[in-house]
Parts: structure tokens; sequence; C-alpha cells
């Protein structure tokens, strides 16, 4: 609900749950403290499928499906922006933390010839976020694999016919 309407209450939260809305307070004292609860979530999601995708010692091409099949997996299940709270600095130091984890194995995946050396700088960094994005919300009916395999595949080998 939040994805779709940020702006939701917590008394319709409280009803798409099933639950009274007296039943969401006790849990969270504000709707600040709710949409925190999302967000940390999200971000804990995204530091697990960052570790699972094991970017620093498993092959780069396996590493590379792994990590968007992950994170599509992270998108489908907390499809919420981070951004609203990268104003506190614990969430934003834990982000970049995990943006610099992504950029360390893309320059691997390039070093070992997986991605064409002499782009622009942090182009390919700032590319496949935008189509695990895409697949993301835009093929629901494939499943994380399915996904991952277009999104590596447009990655590598672009969306033309030669």
């Amino acid at each position: 609900m939040l994805a779709a309407d940020p702006g939701a209450s917590i008394a319709s939260i409280a009803a798409e749950a099933g639950v009274d809305r007296r039943t969401v307070y006790r849990r969270f004292a504000s709707r600040e403290d709710l949409l925190a609860a999302v967000h940390e979530a999200r971000l804990t999601a995204i530091e697990q499928a960052i570790e699972d995708a094991r970017l620093r010692e498993a092959p780069v091409a396996v590493a590379l499906h792994r990590y968007v099949e992950n994170i599509i997996t992270v998108n489908r299940t907390w499809p919420v922006d981070l951004t609203r709270m990268l104003t506190d600095d614990t969430v934003r130091r834990r982000r970049d933390t995990s943006v610099r984890e992504v950029d360390d194995f893309l320059r691997r995946a390039t070093d070992e010839g997986l991605l064409r050396p002499g782009l622009p700088e942090g182009w390919v960094g700032a590319l496949l976020p935008q189509l695990v994005h895409l697949v993301s919300r835009q093929l629901p009916e494939l499943s994380p694999g399915q996904a991952a395999d277009v999104v590596v595949d447009t990655l590598l080998h672009g969306v033309g016919a030669s």
C-alpha cells in the first residue's frame, strides 16, 4: 500500500492487513515509525541479497545473476523507495556501503572481462538498478530468475539485433 500511496493512512493500512488500527499503533507509535520499520526491512533485505550473491568470491557471471535475482525479489517484496529515508545518517551510511559493494563488484566484472571497459565512470552502476527496477515493475509475470535473465542479457548484450 505504501508503495502505491506513500500517504496511506494507518487506518487504511490496518484495514488492508485485516487488523484494527489500534493493533498497528500498539506496534508502531506513529506513521513515521511504521515507515521507518518498512524502510529498515527493505535495507536489511538489500544487504542480505548482496551477501547471498557472494559478489567478492563467486564467478562474476554467477554473482551478477544471483545479485539481480535477489534484488528483484527485494523490490517485489518491499516496493518502497529508500530515498525518503536517506536524510537519516545511519540509513544513508548503510545504503552507501551497499552501493560501494556493488560498484566494487562491477569493477571486478569489468576487470575480468564480463563488462566492456571504457564506459563512463559509474555508467553500469547507474544502469543496472534502472533495469532491475523496470523488470521488477513491468514484468511481474516473470519469476525472479526469469526476470534476472532478461536484465543480465540486456545489460551484457543490449537490445540491438547485432
